[in-house]
């Protein structure tokens, strides 16, 4: 990474208050010898102490470089062997911070450019990263089945794909229809022979309701898994647009929750007979 401008003094407060917190005072001392600082604040406050070595190493060196190399060796991710949940917690809080001045510290405990954060929020929300979106959500459990070695590895273009895939494995499980995509629903929520049903079906708005949630459950296939299938990963939009498409997979998961089998019906396929 070229040279860095220095980072305004509240930036290396809140970083330094960051990184208080991800070692002991030991493991400071240590590091800031590792990479050639040398600490004569007489501070004893380990983000105090934090906090004036870096100001001082800016003053020095014109660049903020220095304060980055640090941050590599002290928050590498094989110090955080068996505590991952710490890791990410730390460089989510820090990223908060980096990304308002256009870089972020990756998984891989690498620095890479991104696109500057415009406002406090928006970096908030960019630095939380998808599973912390999802959270509050209430996401549904049998999105997490089929993507969560995705979501681990922040790989948001193939977790949608494995969760659109997963919810019609699910809809073949309850029907026991061996079909895909739009044949499997039109099959499974027929109005006239269904396998399975959102409710009663005996009224017209309850029909309606049916027919709604069926095309809904199309329309995953049609503009979500189908796209991802033969498009260029190039083109997907990132974690926002994830977020969106997962709650949609997990508000069709909490239908199916409440899915009927249709006790007459004959579970086999069409021509399985």
């Amino acid at each position: 990474m070229s040279a860095l401008p220095p980072f305004d003094p509240g930036s290396i407060e809140a970083i330094a208050k960051v990184l208080g917190e991800a070692g002991s005072g030991t493991d400071i001392s240590r590091y800031f010898q590792a990479n050639g600082f040398f600490d004569d604040s007489g501070e004893s406050t380990k983000w105090r102490r934090l906090n004036a070595v870096f100001l001082k190493s800016q003053a020095t060196t014109g660049s903020a470089n220095q304060i980055l190399g640090f941050i590599k060796s002290y928050l590498v991710p094989t110090r955080f062997v068996g505590k991952r949940e710490n890791f990410e917690f730390h460089r989510s809080e820090l990223n908060a911070i980096l990304i308002m001045h256009g870089i972020e510290y990756g998984k891989d405990g690498q620095f890479r450019y991104t696109t500057r954060a415009r406002t406090l929020d928006e970096a908030e929300v960019r630095a939380q990263g998808i599973r912390n979106k999802l959270a509050p959500r209430n996401t549904h459990p049998e999105v997490y089945k089929y993507c969560q070695p995705e979501l681990m590895q922040d790989n948001y273009f193939h977790a949608v794909f494995e969760a659109c895939k997963g919810l019609f494995q699910r809809i073949r499980e309850l029907s026991g229809i061996e079909a895909d995509g739009a044949s499997l629903i039109d099959r499974a929520f027929s109005i006239e022979k269904p396998y399975l049903a959102f409710n009663t079906l005996q009224t017209e708005t309850e029909k309606s309701e049916h027919k709604g949630f069926a095309q809904l459950l199309k329309g995953c296939a049609a503009a979500i898994r189908n796209p991802l299938a033969h498009g260029p990963k190039i083109l997907w939009q990132g974690e926002i647009d994830a977020a969106d498409y997962l709650t949609l997979i997990s508000m069709l998961h909490r239908k199916l929750d409440q899915c009927v089998r249709i006790p007459n019906q004959d579970y086999r396929c069409a021509g399985d007979a």
